[in-house]
This record gives C-alpha cells, sequence and structure tokens, in this order.
C-alpha cells in the first residue's frame, strides 16, 4: 500500500428501511430501483475522477487521488457531492411521475491521510483505503441526518473549498468512537449561491448563532435561529430545530464549567 492525502465520500439512502418494506414481495424490483439510483450517483462519481471503492446495499463509498494522483481532489469531491443532489431531484421527479417512492441520501466528506492499495485476505482482496480520516467520513455521512442537513464535510476539506463553496459551520463534535473533536460544516451551496445577497444575510447570522451557542446565551441564541429560519428558502431550518432542542436540554441540565463548546455524539 502507499500513504497518500486524500478525500472520501460516503453516501447513503435515508429512510431505505421503510422503501424496502414497500419491496416486501417484490425483491427484484428494489434491485432495479436501487440499480437505477446508484448508476446516477456512479456516473457523476467517476466523471469527476472518482473511484468506487465498493458499493454496500444502498450506500456508496468513493474516494478521490488514487490509483491516480487528482488535483483539487477535495473540490472535485464537494462538486460532485452537489451534483448528486442536484441529479437526485430529477431523478425523484421521474420516480413521482412512474408511482415509485422517492430517494433521499446523505453524504459525508473528509480530507486526510490514509494507506490505499490491495487489502485482504490471502485468498481474496479489494483495492481500497484504511485510515482514521476514511473511518471519520463514514461518520460524517451518519451526521447529516443528526443536524438536518444534506451533506456534512469535515475540516479539512471545508479548508480547500470554502473560498468556492457555500458552506457553514454546523459544530464542534467528537463522533462516536473517538475522542478527538473536529469541526463540522454542511455544504449549502454551489459557488453561484455563494455569491448570492440571500446567502450572505444567512452566512452573517449563522455566525452570530454559534457565537451565542458556544458562549452559552442560550436565549440570544433561540432569537437569532428563529430569525434564520426562513432565510434561503427554510435551508437551515430543520438543523435549527435540532439545535434549539440540544439548547433547551443544556437549559435544564447546563453543561460543565469548563465545557469547551464540543457535543458529543451518541449515535453513528
Amino acid at each position: 500500500g502507499e500513504t497518500k492525502i486524500m478525500t472520501f465520500m460516503f453516501s447513503d439512502i435515508r429512510g431505505f428501511t421503510p422503501i424496502s418494506e414497500k419491496y416486501k414481495g417484490n425483491p427484484a424490483g428494489l434491485t432495479k430501483l436501487i440499480n437505477r439510483f446508484l448508476t446516477r450517483m456512479t456516473n457523476i462519481i467517476i466523471a469527476n475522477g472518482g473511484t468506487i471503492d465498493k458499493f454496500m446495499g444502498d450506500c456508496i463509498m468513493a474516494f478521490w487521488n488514487a490509483p491516480i494522483d487528482v488535483e483539487d481532489h477535495q473540490m472535485l469531491a464537494v462538486m460532485t457531492a452537489s451534483q448528486m443532489q442536484t441529479e437526485l431531484v430529477k431523478l425523484n421527479e421521474e420516480l413521482s411521475a412512474e408511482g415509485l417512492p422517492n430517494i433521499n441520501i446523505g453524504i459525508g466528506i473528509n480530507t486526510g491521510e490514509a494507506l490505499v492499495g490491495n487489502m485482504g485476505s490471502d485468498q481474496r482482496f479489494d483495492y481500497s483505503v484504511l485510515g482514521d480520516s476514511v473511518n471519520l467520513a463514514a461518520r460524517l455521512e451518519g451526521q447529516s441526518k443528526s443536524y438536518g442537513v444534506k451533506t456534512v464535510i469535515g475540516p479539512e476539506t471545508n479548508d480547500s473549498v470554502k473560498d468556492i463553496y457555500a458552506t457553514l459551520q454546523l459544530d464542534m463534535i467528537a463522533v462516536k468512537g473517538k475522542k478527538e473533536a473536529v469541526t463540522i460544516y454542511t455544504l449549502a451551496g454551489d459557488s453561484e449561491f455563494k455569491k448570492s445577497d440571500e446567502f450572505k444575510n444567512l452566512e452573517i447570522k449563522h455566525k452570530k448563532i454559534l457565537e451565542n451557542y458556544f458562549n452559552q446565551k442560550w436565549e440570544s441564541c433561540l432569537k437569532e435561529m428563529n430569525l434564520a429560519k426562513s432565510l434561503c428558502n427554510n435551508l437551515m431550518n430543520e438543523y435549527y430545530e435540532i439545535m434549539a432542542k440540544r439548547i433547551d436540554e443544556y437549559k435544564d441540565n447546563p453543561p460543565p464549567d469548563n465545557w469547551d463548546g464540543v457535543y458529543v455524539a451518541t449515535s453513528k
């Protein structure tokens, strides 16, 4: 294997169990639906220089910068996530017209060092990646549901794309199974959206919300969130509702005096 700085993506269908239940007596129909979804997403990943590591049921694992070196792999991964969400809207329009269930996905992206190469047993092996940064990407995908957003990106990825793509900080979190905290972000929109006045307005208010949150100014934080909910077509509304519930819990059970703002996740 070879140790490289790479960018990793995990994508998973949200609410896959209810979808599969509808196809309880028709596994072939479920397979056709999932393959149709996976084909559209795979085409985008490959077109943007990504490598498909594996499919795990309804989950896609992909990476950039191996086996061939890829410049701006962080940017390409984020662009891919944006295009996947856009393509999913088109696919869902087709599915609705055919009377089929819609599909929603969560995406996690992280950049870091990993070992890439052939891994497995003496009898069978795959070309894959291994490392803490890969595991974090998988955890970030899981947290997309916990924060009510479509895409969660890690700090190294955000540092590389924040000047071009519209991103917003979500939290400082210690994901399940890890002690070290990381600052996580969401992909709010593409380069054109970043230039818009509506996003700039949201960005200013969002920074103020987080400042109040980390300083434990709960009432000020809740007030600002209520004002920001409707911005950008309710873009962060679900996130603010989730954070408001957390703040209500903190008001009843205040964090310790030495609280550093880190939220310890209890689920993947």
